[in-house]
This record gives C-alpha cells, sequence and structure tokens, in this order.
C-alpha cells in the first residue's frame, strides 16, 4: 500500500505543473523530439528537461535516444493508475452520498408525520 501510495503521489505530482500537463497534452498526438516539445515553452532547455525528467519518473512518459535526437512517448500505465484511484474514490463518496440522501430523505419523512 505504501509503494502504491508513493506511486501516485509522484503521479500527480506530475500533473500539478501546467508545463508538464501541456507536455503530455501534445505527447498524445504520437511521440516527439524533445527540442519539438520545449518549442512553445519560454524557457532555457536546462529547466524544460527537469520536466521531462521529472514526467519519465514518475512513470507518464518514456524517453530513446536515437542518434542525437531524444524521442519522447507517452506511457499509458500512469493513466490506469489515476483511473484505479479515480474509480476507489468515486466508489467511497457514491456511497456517503447514498447513506446522506437516504438519510435527509428518512428524516424528512419522519418531519412529515
Amino acid at each position: 500500500m505504501a509503494q502504491y501510495s508513493q506511486n501516485l503521489d509522484g503521479v500527480f505530482q506530475a500533473l500539478a505543473d501546467p508545463t508538464r500537463r501541456a507536455v503530455l497534452g501534445r505527447l498524445g498526438q504520437g511521440p516527439a523530439s524533445i527540442s519539438e516539445l520545449a518549442k512553445p515553452f519560454d524557457m532555457a532547455l536546462p529547466s524544460f528537461m527537469k520536466h521531462i525528467h521529472l514526467l519519465e519518473g514518475s512513470g507518464w512518459i518514456r524517453t530513446h535516444k536515437t542518434g542525437r535526437v531524444r524521442t519522447c512517448v507517452i506511457e499509458r500505465t500512469s493513466f490506469d493508475v489515476v483511473e484505479t484511484w479515480l474509480a476507489e474514490q468515486q466508489r467511497l463518496w457514491q456511497g456517503r452520498t447514498d447513506r446522506l440522501e437516504e438519510f435527509v430523505t428518512n428524516y424528512e419523512e419522519g418531519e412529515q408525520k
């Protein structure tokens, strides 16, 4: 459970920054080189590479080098981690709101008598 939580923390930390979310959005269209990904951002390449390393370290992307070009590819497994967590949260909160609705309905019916 601790490992799952740590992985989840890294996955959400990576999503906390708009630059990283934009990179993921672009990679959703297909693989891209580092220079292509960095082009729209007004930052030095070493600063941009920190974002790439964080995305790669958290499992959102995978990179590979061919010659002098490093290409990034989106990694679908992080989406599965987020989807699983969100489904768990949805079940938890759905059950709580269902019980609250039942309580309020029963209370209102009791008030009407």
